[in-house]
């Protein structure tokens, strides 16, 4: 029984598990967030060597925050291994190539500790090189991120940690452009993150692993407060995210028209509030798990729409 889970992944090649512990396919949907922060703020397009950059730091940053991640919980996702009761999550993009390399035996602690200071030292040059606050912001969220995962079996409310961690990849965006924007932008920028974080990322992945933290006694919200209560927090983050957007085009230096407010709310609807509703009637792990998979699209339909919005007007 404990050999089955290295099984299903035992097949990958070496690139897709360092790949897999990163959550790349993830990973390069949440480089949609800072790249919206740093548009919404600058009102235009940045330069060439900007964006470079910024891909890098982006890129490179979630790489090695997702890496750390797992790091810092191996010794608790080894016990589910050991103890059979770890869940390969299919259907689940955080799963797509495998779930939690390091635990499951396919890539050694070792291996993943480099692969992980790789990225986190390339993450930190190319943000030190568009502004040292970025480059202190991506530091932060490293820090963040372990506190999060420390507080695993603490208490429930490393929900907000995670919450202000998600929000770090777009602040950083925003420095890398504007060496001081406006306070407004910021505030509204970190609630809309914060709010989509909450309700289409934390509760969707806390209640997608509800049995293996129930039985590890992990701190989570569907684990303490059940699939009613959990389903409609997460329903009512989604709705003030979706709204917040609203707010944030509005304060944002695009000078949006009524059209783009318009699509933004309807992506939001499609991308947070049905996938949303559904689990609040449907209070289910598949439900969950498609609420998960859904609103991670989201910041990049939120992106393409600014970014049609720029080009044409």
């Amino acid at each position: 029984m404990q050999d089955r889970p290295v099984a299903a992944g035992a097949g990958l090649p070496r690139l897709k598990l360092f790949l897999a512990l990163s959550r790349t396919p993830h990973g390069v949907l949440d480089l949609a967030t800072p790249a919206v922060a740093a548009l919404l703020c600058l009102g235009r397009f940045p330069s060439l060597s900007v964006i470079g950059l910024g891909l890098i730091a982006a890129f490179s940053g979630y790489t090695a925050v997702y890496a750390l991640n797992d790091l810092v919980d191996y010794r608790a996702d080894r016990e589910k291994v050991l103890r059979g009761a770890f869940q390969q999550g299919e259907g689940y993009l955080d799963a797509v190539w495998v779930r939690h390399p390091l635990a499951q035996g396919l890539l050694s602690v070792r291996q993943g500790f480099l692969w992980a200071a790789f990225w986190a030292l390339v993450a930190l040059a190319a943000a030190w090189a568009l502004n040292p606050v970025s480059a202190g912001i991506l530091l932060v969220g490293c820090v963040l991120e372990a506190l999060y995962c420390r507080l695993q079996t603490v208490s429930h409310w490393r929900v907000f940690v995670s919450g202000v961690v998600k929000t770090l990849g777009g602040l950083a965006a925003v420095f890398a452009v504007e060496p001081r924007p406006s306070p407004l932008f910021l505030a509204n920028l970190f609630l809309w993150i914060f709010f989509w974080e909450i309700g289409g990322q934390n509760i969707p992945a806390d209640w997608h692993d509800v049995g293996e933290d129930s039985l590890f006694q992990a701190r989570t919200i569907p684990v303490r407060y059940g699939s009613r209560v959990a389903s409609g927090i997460a329903f009512a983050s989604l709705s003030v995210s979706v709204v917040l957007c609203l707010i944030l085009l509005c304060s944002s230096s695009i000078q949006s028209s009524a059209i783009l407010l318009v699509i933004c709310l309807l992506l939001g609807v499609h991308y947070l509030i049905l996938p949303g509703f559904r689990l609040l009637a449907i209070q289910d792990r598949l439900h969950a798990s498609a609420l998960f998979n859904r609103a991670s699209y989201y910041p990049l339909a939120i992106l393409c729409a600014v970014t049609l919005f720029l080009a044409i007007r």
